[in-house]
C-alpha cells in the first residue's frame, strides 16, 4: 500500500489482484469502515460479492451511523457528522455509490451540488442569559501568549506528547478563549483528553481555522446519515452479492502467531444461542472494527431517563478486542479507551418539535426558518453558560424521508452529564427526555412558566446515554491503537476510529473510510494509490491564513514587543523588502 497525491491516479482503475476470484472477506461490524472496506473490495480489489461477509450482532447496519424511529418512542440520532472538502478517501469511494433518491447520480454529485447550492454557515454560534446572542463575533480572543501556547503543540513531535493531556499544555488563559469554546463543543473534546490527539487535529484542519468561528468549513447530508450514507452503500454492496449475516456475534477471532508472521485461523461466533467455527486460511481475510463509541448505548424517551451502563459486555466490541489483544502485542491497548467513561461519557437528544409552538423562539436565535428546507443552524449552537455545556444544531428539514413536513428534529448534546442543570436541578443522565428538553428550552429563551407545557405537548424528547462517546481522545501514546496491518499480518487488518493510521484524525468519517480503503489496499495488494491526507499543513498559504485568524485579524507588526525583538522584527521587514515572500506576507496579511 502507498500514498499517491494529485489526479494522476486518482481515477485510474486497478488491475485485477492475482487469484482474487479464489479468496473471500469476513468483516467484523456493518459500521462506516466496515461498509467502505467492502465497497473497496468490490470496486478495487474486484473480489466477487458473494465471498464477502459482513457479520453484525445488531440486526440492522450502519454501526454509529445511525438514524432511527423507535416504535412507540421517536426519532433518535446518537450523534451527527460534520463532513470536509478533503475527505480525500470519503470522495474517493463516494463518486462510485449511486444516490438512491436521484437516478444518475452519486452520493458525491448530490452532496456536491446540495452544499454547493445551498452553502453551511451560522448566524449565532453561542448564546448566554438564555437565548440572548454571547457576541464571539467569529473572534477567537486569543492573547499573543495564548497564540504561542497553541503554535507550542502545533510544532511538538508526537512521541513527547505521548499520555499528555491538553491540560499539561495550556493553561486558564486558553480555556476561558472562544477560540476553547469553538474547539470543544465543535470537536467534543474535554480539557483532560488527549493533547497528541488535539495536535493532529489542529494540524490536519489548518485549512479551515478561519471557517471555525461560523462553520463555513462544513458540508452536511440532506438526510440523516443513515438514510443519506448507508442505505446507499448497503443497496451498491447487495447489488453486488454481498452478504450480510445480522444477529451474529463474534466472540473470538484465534491467531496463528509466529516471530515473523501473524495468521487469523478461526473466528469464533454465535448465532442464534449456537457456537460456531469459521476455519480460514491466508485466503480469507478478516476485518476488524476494534471498539466502539457508541458501545453500551442506553436509551431513554419522554418519560424516561438513558441511566449509564459502564460494564463491558461479553461480546461486546471491546470485550473482543481485549481478547485478540491478549495474543499479541500489536494488536492494541483497549484498556486506555474502555476504562474511564466518567471522562468519556456525554449524552445526546434528538427533539422532535410536534407543532409550531417552539419555532418562534428557535428562529430568533438562528435568524433562518427551520421549515425552509436549507440549512438552519449551520453548525451547533452553544449555550456557553449551560452546566451541561450544551449544544444543539438543526440540519436541513427533513432529517428523515418519513418525517411529517410541519415538524422539526432538533439534535442535541452535554458534554457534562454529571452535572446538575441550570432550570432543571438533575444530572443530565438522570433527567427524561421531557426534563432535557425544558431545559433546552429555557436556554432558548422561552418563559419558565411556558417551559413545562411546551417541553411535554409540544415536543418529543428521546435521549441516548453514550458511556465511551469520546474514547478516542483518551490519553494515549503509540502502540494503543493497533496499526491497520500489524507488522507480520498476513490475512487480517483492524479498521475504524480505535486503528492507527498516520496523520489523519479519529471521530470522523473520513477515519472509517481511510483505515478500510488501506486495510484492503494492503491485504490485497491493490496497485493504486490510498489518497494522503490533505497536506495543507505544508501549505504556507494555509498556515499563514491560520495564524493571522487565530489572532483575530491582527498583523505581525501588532505583536506586543520588547525593543530588542522591535528592533529585529524591523531588520527582518528590510531584508524581505521588494521580493515575493514581502508579496506573500501582505496578501495574507501578515503585514
Amino acid at each position: 500500500m502507498y500514498y499517491s497525491s494529485g489526479n494522476y491516479e486518482a481515477f485510474a482503475r486497478p488491475a485485477k489482484p492475482e487469484d482474487v476470484d479464489h479468496k473471500s472477506a469476513y468483516l467484523i461490524g456493518s459500521g462506516l469502515a466496515s461498509l467502505s472496506a467492502a465497497c473497496f473490495l468490490v470496486r478495487d480489489a474486484q473480489m466477487p460479492g458473494a465471498h464477502i461477509h459482513i457479520i453484525e450482532k445488531g440486526s440492522t447496519p450502519g454501526g454509529a451511523l445511525d438514524g432511527d424511529q423507535i416504535t412507540n418512542v421517536g426519532y433518535v440520532m446518537r450523534g451527527g457528522r460534520e463532513m470536509d472538502n478533503h475527505f480525500e478517501c470519503m470522495w474517493d469511494l463516494f463518486r462510485s455509490i449511486p444516490s438512491i433518491e436521484t437516478e444518475g447520480l452519486s452520493i458525491l454529485d448530490e452532496y456536491y451540488w446540495l452544499n454547493k447550492k445551498d452553502p453551511n454557515y451560522s448566524l449565532c454560534r453561542a448564546t448566554q442569559n438564555c437565548g440572548e446572542n454571547a457576541h464571539t463575533d467569529k473572534k477567537f480572543g486569543l492573547s499573543d501568549k495564548g497564540s504561542l501556547e497553541i503554535l507550542n503543540l502545533f510544532m511538538t513531535p508526537d512521541e513527547k506528547l505521548a499520555n499528555m493531556k491538553i491540560t499539561d499544555i495550556f493553561d486558564n488563559e486558553v480555556f476561558s478563549t472562544n477560540f476553547w469554546l469553538y474547539w470543544r463543543t465543535m470537536f467534543a473534546f474535554k480539557d483532560d483528553q488527549s493533547a497528541l490527539e488535539m495536535k493532529r487535529y489542529m494540524q490536519r484542519y489548518i485549512h479551515h481555522i478561519g471557517g471555525l468561528p461560523d462553520f463555513t468549513a462544513l458540508r452536511f447530508t440532506k438526510y440523516n446519515q443513515y438514510e443519506s450514507m448507508v442505505l446507499p452503500m448497503v443497496k451498491y454492496l447487495k447489488a453486488n452479492g454481498v452478504q450480510f449475516h445480522y444477529n451474529t456475534t463474534v466472540t473470538n477471532v484465534l491467531f496463528d502467531i509466529q516471530p515473523d508472521k501473524k495468521t487469523a485461523k478461526t473466528i469464533v461466533i454465535n448465532h442464534a444461542g449456537q457456537h460456531e467455527n469459521i476455519d480460514l486460511t491466508e485466503n480469507d481475510f478478516v476485518f476488524y472494527t476494534n471498539g466502539s463509541n457508541v458501545e453500551n448505548s442506553t436509551y431513554g424517551s419522554q418519560t424516561k431517563a438513558s441511566g449509564m451502563d459502564t460494564e463491558i459486555h461479553k461480546g461486546g466490541s471491546f470485550d473482543l478486542w481485549r481478547k485478540i489483544a491478549k495474543q499479541d502485542p500489536s494488536f492494541g491497548h483497549p484498556d486506555k479507551f474502555c476504562t474511564n467513561p466518567e471522562d468519556s461519557n456525554w449524552v445526546s437528544a434528538t427533539v422532535n418539535t410536534l407543532d409550531s409552538k417552539i419555532l418562534p423562539y428557535i428562529r430568533n436565535i438562528c435568524k433562518r426558518d427551520p421549515l425552509s428546507g436549507e440549512v438552519v443552524t449551520g453548525g451547533i449552537v452553544t449555550a456557553k453558560d449551560s452546566n451541561w455545556l450544551l449544544s444543539w444544531t438543526i440540519n436541513r428539514q427533513p432529517q428523515y424521508r418519513s418525517q411529517p413536513k410541519d415538524q422539526v428534529l432538533v439534535w442535541l448534546y452535554g458534554m457534562f452529564s454529571d452535572r446538575p442543570g441550570n432550570f432543571i436541578k438533575k444530572a443530565m443522565r438522570d433527567c427524561t427526555g421531557m426534563e432535557i428538553c425544558e431545559e433546552w428550552l429555557y436556554h432558548l429563551g422561552v418563559p419558565a412558566d411556558q417551559i413545562e407545557d411546551l417541553a411535554k405537548n409540544s415536543a418529543n424528547t428521546v435521549s441516548v446515554m453514550m458511556p465511551f462517546a469520546s474514547a478516542y481522545f483518551q490519553p494515549r501514546e503509540a502502540g494503543d491503537r493497533p496499526d491497520v496491518v500489524p507488522e507480520g499480518c498476513v490475512n487480517f487488518a483492524f479498521i475504524g476510529n480505535f486503528a492507527e493510521t498516520p496523520r489523519d484524525t479519529v471521530f470522523t468519517t473520513e477515519y472509517s473510510i481511510r483505515t478500510g480503503m488501506e486495510a484492503v489496499y494492503t491485504l490485497l495488494k491493490v496497485d493504486r494509490g490510498v489518497p494522503e491526507v490533505w497536506g495543507s499543513v505544508y501549505d504556507i498559504r494555509d498556515l499563514l491564513d491560520s495564524v493571522v485568524a487565530l489572532r483575530d485579524g491582527k498583523k505581525l507588526t501588532d505583536m506586543k514587543l520588547d525593543f530588542k525583538e522591535r528592533v529585529a522584527l524591523k531588520e527582518l521587514l528590510k531584508k524581505i523588502e521588494g521580493t515575493e515572500i514581502e508579496k506573500l506576507l501582505q496578501v495574507h496579511h501578515v503585514i
